[in-house]
This record gives structure tokens, C-alpha cells and sequence, in this order.
């Protein structure tokens, strides 16, 4: 399958919660290296490992990353974890929803966490309004990228990616929704709190989920 176009920009929100003081990072879908190169001004002396299952991206990748993979993280084993992918933070920049099994690469990956160690995600939001919007009418059609793009396995809201996290066995200790000046949403929130209200749920709640299209989080081990 066509994998999402590759970009050569960075996620600004993922990068401030990544430690500056990071030994060794993986970066699962590291795309053309972009998170990486701005990284490594921060923190010259990590160990940078992209992985990218793609061989042309990964290509790209080598230009930032100390290290790069072309690997499917899912096929990794026990000994990887413990041995080539030993890492104190992972970062996923819009990759767990590709996944077939996000859940169980995270229990691995907590299983062999460090202590100080961390995981760091930004997660599409399929509870966004223009989503919901979409489904109400049946135009939810798949495209190259964004919330509805193609290559997508798993969908996740609030409340599913705090459980993921949590059945993994992580906590978020930092974290913050991803929201952006979009025109045309009010009259689609107004909908969203009646039909919260018609199905006894908290329609303020509704219409506020419904508002970030990306979260972004840091996950320690509990």
C-alpha cells in the first residue's frame, strides 16, 4: 500500500515534549527526518533512530538521523526491544493509527521502558467535528492524508487513546489537544451538543471533543 506522502516539516507540539536530555530516541515513522533534524539542535549527544518502513523515506531520513531502520516496527522481537531499539523516549508523529496492533507495540515497548524513560504520540482525533460532519451526510471518502487518510488502521478519540494508553500499562503526564482556526464549525458543534443531549451524554463535552484534530501526549510507565 501507498504509504502517506512524505513532508519535510516537523511537529512543533511533539517536539517541546520530547526530554532535551534524551539519550537514545526511536522515532517510529520517521518520514524525511524533519522531527530529527530540529531535534538534534536541541540535543546533539542523543542517538537518533529512525524507523521507517518505507526504503525512499528512509533514504531521506539518513540526511538527520544518527541511525536509520527500514523495518516494520510490528514485526520487531523481544530481542530487538531490549537490544537495537533499546531507547529511554520513542516518539510516534502521527504512526500508531497505521498500525494493525498500536496496543500491543505499547505494552512491549513499556515492557522495556526505563525508568525515566518516556513515549510521546500526536494521535489523529476521529471525534473532530468535520468528521462527524462527514459521516451525518455519507461523504466520509478516504484521502492521501488527514483525518481521513487512506492508509489509517485505527481511529481514536479521547477516550480511546487515554484507554490505550492505560491498558499499555503508561499515564500521561503531559498532554495537550491540537486546535485550529476552522471556519464553518460552529453551526456543526450546535448539532453535535443536540445530538449528544438526545443520547443522555454531556453535550459541551461533545462539542469539545469535537474541536482538536490531533492530540498530542507524553506516557510514562505507571
Amino acid at each position: 500500500m501507498q504509504q502517506t506522502p512524505v513532508h519535510d516539516r516537523h511537529n512543533p507540539d511533539l517536539l517541546r515534549l520530547i526530554p532535551a536530555t534524551a539519550r537514545r530516541l526511536v522515532e517510529v515513522g520517521c518520514s524525511s527526518g524533519a522531527l530529527a533534524r530540529e531535534y538534534q539542535t536541541i540535543n546533539a549527544t542523543c542517538h537518533y533512530l529512525g524507523i521507517e518502513i518505507d526504503s525512499a523515506y528512509a533514504k531521506l531520513a539518513e540526511r538527520y538521523c544518527n541511525e536509520v531502520l527500514v523495518l516494520d516496527i510490528e514485526e520487531a522481537t523481544d530481542a530487538d526491544f531490549s537490544g537495537r531499539l533499546a531507547a529511554d523516549c520513542w516518539s510516534f508523529g502521527g504512526t500508531l493509527e497505521h498500525l494493525v496492533e498500536p496496543w500491543k507495540l505499547l505494552r512491549m515497548i513499556c515492557l522495556h521502558l526505563p525508568g525515566d524513560g518516556c513515549v510521546l504520540a500526536c494521535i489523529p482525533n476521529t471525534q473532530h467535528w468535520s468528521v462527524q460532519a462527514r459521516l451525518n451526510c455519507g461523504s466520509s471518502r478516504y484521502e492521501d492524508a488527514g483525518l481521513l487518510d487512506r492508509t489509517h488502521l485505527r481511529w481514536f478519540t479521547r477516550i480511546t487513546m487515554l484507554e490505550m494508553f492505560h491498558n499499555a500499562g503508561f499515564k500521561i503526564t503531559e498532554g495537550f489537544p491540537r486546535i485550529f482556526d476552522e471556519p464553518g464549525r460552529e453551526k456543526v458543534l450546535g448539532a453535535i451538543r443536540l445530538m449528544a443531549t438526545s443520547i443522555g451524554a454531556d453535550p459541551e463535552l461533545a462539542a469539545k471533543d469535537a474541536l482538536p484534530i490531533q492530540y498530542v501526549v507524553k506516557a510514562v510507565s505507571r
